[in-house]
């Protein structure tokens, strides 16, 4: 009975790993094409109003005419009036509006039009504790301390700045995105940043001059 039991257990419980993500794959889908054709919806409308299509039919049309007029627009502002254009516009109207020079930059950051402002991973010594944190380097100095961002996890858009001494700082052979990834998933996947940070420590005390 005990061998019935465990398994029907171990059997629900694999069958719950295969199915669960593919169904949580297929809510995000699911939402994010709602948003969008909740979002379209004013200018499917006009469309069924004028004509006999289907709905899903009319919502595909207008996402195709978006798509299509982002095409267009790209093109324009890539030509010498365009760009000119579009730089009157950004600054007589657009960056008035509050927050549109924050989403902007993040729009870029997304589509890779824009590097990320993080030059380099560090982990960070804070208050002269033996305690690691994970940074990001934003600047450099002339006396050789750094600027250091330390986000808060799970949101990495969010942190405090830290103007440290070069010794409390041990930058990190590991890329922003790997660091970027830890940070969402509240420190899982650290491995990589504490192991490139011991080979370092290793390698250093293996070059000391003997005494």
């Amino acid at each position: 009975m005990k061998r019935l039991g465990d398994f029907i257990k171990t059997t629900l419980l694999g069958g719950t790993v295969v199915i669960l993500p593919a169904a949580i794959l297929i809510i995000v889908f699911v939402w994010i094409y709602r948003f969008i054709i909740g979002t379209i919806h004013p200018f499917t409308n006009v469309l069924l109003a004028e004509t006999n299509l289907p709905k899903f039919t009319a919502d595909i049309i207008v996402i195709f005419i978006i798509v299509m007029t982002c095409f267009f627009i790209g093109i324009f502002v890539k030509t010498k009036f365009g760009e000119m254009f579009f730089h009157m516009l950004e600054q007589k109207i657009l960056k008035i509006a509050p927050g549109y020079s924050l989403v902007k930059d993040i729009v870029s950051q997304l589509v890779g039009r824009k590097a990320s402002p993080f030059s380099a991973v560090a982990l960070v010594k804070l208050f002269d504790s033996d305690t690691l944190a994970t940074g990001f380097i934003m600047d450099s100095h002339p006396d050789g301390s750094y600027s250091v961002f330390v986000p808060t996890a799970p949101n990495p858009t969010s942190g405090v700045i830290y103007h440290m001494k070069a010794e409390s700082v041990h930058p990190v052979n590991v890329g922003v995105e790997d660091a970027m990834r830890s940070i969402i998933s509240c420190g899982a996947g650290s491995k990589k940043l504490l192991t490139a940070y011991l080979n370092d420590i290793k390698e250093m005390k293996d070059n000391e001059p003997a005494k």
